[in-house]
């Protein structure tokens, strides 16, 4: 049920369809069962799901709440898993909303693009979206893979590239989510493209404290991390540059079923234009260093921005 906040929406739920905002009962049973409640905004219950990151439950709930200001009932589903399990979710209709990343959801669909730009990479996705999916408007806001060292790594080895993994003897390990083990830009991505051979130990937390700190300790040297992670920062680390393109722009974006309205659509791609690359960090930074919660991180934003 989305609750959060409520009372920081009376100037967006004053300009809703008229109607009083109508909150979603919790799921029961089938946790992606989207029910059949209908709603003064327009259409059945919207149910709108996030991967289990931190990240992408800020700009989830970001949605959901913005939607429910806006008369929609919404189902918020958090922390769903990766897109291996979720992506057969929403393309069988079980989940209506969710924030994904242009360049790795293209990846997912088409392993070989050549795509690397971010307007290239959303006009490709358009087109490779199975039936009944769409993307709504990509965000400026970016949380894309990048590999990491720590900064005295980078100064010992002479590197701050990828292609500069190359020149060093001393054998690499790479960590990051086990998924990464079989992504384009995994183990095989840095081999074909920069002709560099690293292990690979799986760290389950999505470039997390147990990420930092296996960089940190030197059981792996290179990590993978999202961009938008206020640690990279914080830690002092150095973000290797990817001159080959091995990282194709990921740019946030929502991927929306056919349930989703024109009402819904400007709802969702009002907050994805005034969302910004410093804000994500920003949103990351208050759950990662301050440890609040993304419902509270969501409300609080939505009430700086006056979007509606």
């Amino acid at each position: 049920m989305i609750t959060a906040g409520k009372g920081r929406f009376v100037a967006l739920a004053a300009v809703a369809v008229g109607a009083t905002v109508a909150l979603a009962g919790c799921a029961s049973g089938d946790p992606l069962d989207s029910g059949s409640g209908e709603t003064d905004g327009g259409g059945e219950t919207l149910v709108v799901g996030s991967q289990d990151y931190y990240s992408n439950e800020i700009i989830a709930q970001i949605y959901a709440q913005a939607l429910e200001a806006n008369g929609f009932t919404v189902d918020l589903q958090s922390r769903i898993g990766q897109r291996e399990v979720y992506m057969p979710e929403l393309e069988s209709g079980a989940i209506d909303v969710f924030p994904e990343y242009t360049g790795n959801l293209l990846q997912y669909y088409v392993p070989d693009t050549t795509a690397t730009t971010a307007d290239d990479v959303y006009a490709e996705l358009e087109g490779a979206l199975p039936d009944g999916l769409r993307v709504l408007d990509q965000s400026s806001a970016t949380d894309q893979d990048s590999y990491n060292v720590t900064k005295e790594f980078s100064e010992t080895n002479g590197v701050t590239s990828l292609a500069d993994l190359a020149k060093v003897e001393t054998p690499l390990t790479l960590g990051g989510n086990s998924e990464l083990a079989t992504r384009p830009y995994g183990p095989d991505g840095l081999k074909s493209v920069y002709g560099v051979d690293v292990a690979f130990t799986p760290i389950e937390d999505s470039g997390g404290p147990l990420t930092i700190k296996a960089l940190q300790d030197g059981a792996v040297q290179l990590v993978n991390i999202y961009s938008a992670n206020p640690a990279i920062s914080t830690s002092d680390l150095v973000t290797l540059e990817d001159p080959e393109g091995l990282f194709l722009a990921s740019n946030v974006v929502p991927v929306v079923s056919e349930k989703v309205d024109d009402a819904a659509a400007e709802v969702i791609n009002t907050v994805s234009a005034a969302l910004t690359a410093d804000d994500l960090v920003a949103l990351n930074a208050l759950s990662v260093d301050e440890q609040q919660s993304a419902e509270q991180i969501a409300s609080d934003w939505l009430a700086e921005q006056s979007l509606f």
